[in-house]
């Protein structure tokens, strides 16, 4: 007979590994074997959407006309794609904005009740790599130290929102003594999992034979935990990369949008180039207030609910513009980096786009997506259907394939969206 065990022991024991960051995404990899052209991926995503009549063509295909905002991307246009028609299914949640939180997850029904999150596709990628680079990905935030950066749990991974925090972490190696911490760090990780494990040891023996697989099942991730800190700490014994740049300034006043999505945007070429990750998502966030940007005098998410009012779309315009121009940047940046005689940009997919196809009415449908660079062919409009959208997991499923992961599906996807 087995002798009971109260839920608040296996609560205590349940939570020391509920705490542990990335648990359930840890795949490590340390040796894996590096092809000569590494793939690489990162998604964008502005969070109040794009003005649409700005931004689409009249006509699909290659021979497009260029619009307001696509004249901002002129020069890469043989370097990107642009869907329209594309949308993750029933995403009108419980606030108007919570399609924020699952435009990487496609998770449907988004904060209403009993909603839990999913894996965000840069997590499924990060994971398939593990610790192949430094860091399996790099989470950014514009702002603030939320994220779109889901694990398997449907835990959001916080973001960083300072540029000089980034580059400590990417290119800094640190005093000893925080260099000891670090290890010390590392060491007390490991120390808990132990305590954990003989935990479980303990109750092996008062068991049901169901109960046994789930702590079996628990155990294994405890140990795949334990493999992750141990490659953390091989990662901790090489030296980091040496960069010719200067530790970027933080700039702390949320209003200065453009400015700080520019001095995150600039660290991507360079995490990429040293290949110090492969995976980095950035959300561009809603709480930056009235942006210091000339001509505009509200704030920006009321801008984006503008109600047709074309002084508010006006401004409007001026935003978008600005952040366009930064994603410009960025290609360019990634287009002239050399690496083994190629560019960055050839072996890097960007994918530029928002959670809300018409942010003036909260419409998480026909969302406005850019797919730039990873080696395919571009240059071209894609109208998908405006009234029966196509799954945007379909591209997800494209990508996660282009980066190496077998897969055929993902979340709320039919299949893969084939690109030429």
């Amino acid at each position: 007979m087995h002798k009971p065990i109260s839920r608040r022991s296996a609560l205590k024991t349940a939570g020391v590994a509920l705490a542990l960051p990335l648990l359930d995404v840890m795949n490590p990899a340390v040796g894996f074997e590096r092809s000569e052209q590494p793939k690489r991926m990162v998604t964008i995503c502005n969070t109040l959407g794009l003005y649409p009549p700005s931004l689409f063509p009249e006509k699909p295909g290659s021979d497009y006309t260029n619009t307001e905002y696509l004249k901002l991307l002129k020069q890469h246009r043989s370097d990107f794609t642009l869907f329209s028609g594309l949308s993750h299914p029933d995403q009108n949640g419980k606030e108007p904005h919570d399609s924020e939180m699952t435009f990487l997850t496609a998770a449907i029904n988004p904060g209403l009740a009993g909603f839990k999150n999913s894996i965000s596709v840069d997590q499924v990628v990060a994971t398939h790599l593990g610790h192949t680079t430094r860091f399996p990905s790099i989470i950014l935030g514009s702002n603030t130290r939320e994220s779109q950066s889901f694990n398997r749990n449907g835990v959001m991974l916080p973001a960083d929102n300072r540029p000089s925090r980034v580059f400590a972490k990417l290119f800094l190696a640190g005093s000893p003594r925080e260099q000891q911490r670090q290890r010390q760090r590392l060491a007390e990780g490991r120390s808990i999992l132990d305590s954990v494990g003989d935990q479980i040891n303990s109750l092996n023996g008062r068991l049901s034979g169901g109960d046994r697989k789930q702590l079996d099942e628990y155990f294994a991730a405890i140990r795949v935990a334990e493999k992750e800190l141990a490659a953390s700490d091989d990662w901790l014994k090489r030296p980091k990369p040496k960069v010719d740049t200067m530790i970027p300034n933080d700039i702390l006043d949320p209003s200065e949008l453009l400015g700080k999505i520019r001095g995150l945007v600039n660290l991507i070429p360079l995490m990429l180039q040293t290949d110090s990750t492969r995976v980095v998502s950035l959300m561009i966030q809603a709480d930056h207030g009235v942006p210091n940007i000339a001509g505009v005098q509200g704030e920006h998410h009321p801008l984006s609910h503008h109600g047709r009012d074309p002084s508010k779309i006006a401004q409007l315009k001026i935003i978008e513009s600005g952040i366009l121009s930064v994603f410009s940047e960025l290609l360019t940046q990634l287009g002239q980096q050399s690496e083994q005689g190629g560019r960055l940009l050839d072996h890097t997919a960007v994918l530029f786009g928002s959670n809300l196809g018409n942010a003036n009415a909260h419409d998480p449908k026909n969302l406005p997506i850019i797919l730039a660079g990873g080696g395919y062919k571009h240059g071209r409009y894609v109208a998908h259907q405006q009234d029966h959208n196509t799954p945007l997991c379909n591209l997800f499923v494209t990508l996660l394939q282009r980066m190496g992961v077998e897969t055929d599906s993902f979340a709320t996807s039919s299949g893969a969206l084939e690109i030429m």
